[in-house]
């Protein structure tokens, strides 16, 4: 493993010319609201390494080659691992293939694990005893560090094969289209005014309570990010929703608090929410639903895709009554739908 700084700089020279890195992390998420990474593990063609964040003084030398140009990562359910890697850099990768989207494209379970994806692949099967560890632990188990480093041995071979057979089915594009929605850097930055959406139960309050759970969500989240808590640590769904009914009430302290909070940020006393409630479909839209969903079934068995990917009953019925953001509006998703939804008409 290495673990220190001079280490570091050999492993880079190393891998100077590589451009295609199979990478991975392991971070600990228990009591903090940003994951507090541990290690960072990178295969090549030629081998793989382990790298002990925790031990390195100077990471800008790593970031400075993860994050080059022309760089493309290898990464299987990679939307943590780039969040747990942005916190530290403050930056976001290029060129992404998420071997768990590429296995969803090529009619794979959507969220088949890396070990079963490696098992099928290359009938490799893997240990998962170190699943739950905490990796903030030194020294880690050898081990542990051999499990570490297996989560990036297979990647380059799994995305060999799949890269082969994406191509053969010309979905190669698909799936970097889906790789460029996870560089949004939208994913990755605290939401004040979308905080609301987390709060579970919110649309069985009455709808006068919303936008003082909005708001409490807001200063909550706020809250978590100043103290680098869970927000539920700061406040519980149920504490929050009993705030908004009046069931309980702030102390001055934090009332005081929240007060200010809302003074620091007016938008969000003038902004409206709209809570999505459960309307029951009616017989037409039932019809129509169910018309949709025999058209993408069609279309997904003439692409080998699983029709899930294509779209799902939430956002079909979104489209039904009238919405035109629905993600099957855009893109490869289009290209593939388009002809048939002109004649569904």
């Amino acid at each position: 493993m290495i673990e220190t700084d001079q280490q570091l700089q050999q492993f880079l020279a190393t891998i100077h010319g590589e451009n295609l890195l199979a990478i991975d992390t392991e971070f600990k998420r228990v009591d903090t609201y940003y994951p507090i990474l541990c290690l960072v593990q990178i295969a090549t063609q030629t081998g793989a390494e382990c790298i002990d964040i925790l031990a390195i003084e100077d990471l800008e030398p790593l970031f400075d080659k993860l994050y080059q140009n022309e760089c493309v990562w290898i990464v299987h359910s990679a939307r943590q691992d780039i969040e747990a890697l942005y916190y530290l850099s403050k930056r976001l990768p290029n060129y992404l293939f998420d071997t768990q989207i590429a296995a969803h494209f090529l009619n794979h379970p959507a969220q088949i694990s890396y070990q079963k994806l490696t098992e099928i692949l290359q009938g490799v099967v893997l240990d998962k005893a170190y699943t739950r560890l905490d990796w903030t632990t030194r020294p880690l188990p050898e081990p542990a560090i051999e499990y570490a480093l297996d989560d990036v041995r297979y990647l380059i071979k799994n995305y060999s094969m799949l890269n082969t057979q994406l191509l053969t089915e010309q979905k190669f594009d698909w799936l970097m289209a889906e790789g460029q929605d996870l560089t949004d850097i939208d994913l990755y930055l605290p939401n004040l005014t979308q905080a609301w959406t987390r709060i579970k139960g919110l649309s069985a309050l009455p709808k006068s309570t919303h936008q003082k759970a909005a708001q409490l969500a807001a200063w909550r989240e706020s809250e978590a990010v100043i103290n680098n808590k869970p927000r539920k640590w700061i406040m519980s769904d149920e504490q929050l929703m009993n705030y908004s009914l009046g069931k309980e009430k702030l102390s001055d302290q934090a009332k005081n608090a929240f007060t200010d909070f809302l003074t620091q940020h007016p938008h969000l006393v003038e902004t409206r929410i709209q809570v999505t409630t459960h309307q029951v479909p009616t017989k037409t839209e039932k019809q129509q639903k169910n018309d949709l969903q025999k058209l993408i079934q069609k279309i997904a068995v003439q692409y080998n895709l699983d029709e899930s990917l294509i779209a799902n009953g939430k956002s079909l019925m979104k489209f039904i009554r009238g919405d035109q953001s629905v993600k099957f509006l855009t893109g490869w998703r289009y290209h593939i739908l388009k002809e048939e939804l002109e004649h569904a008409k």
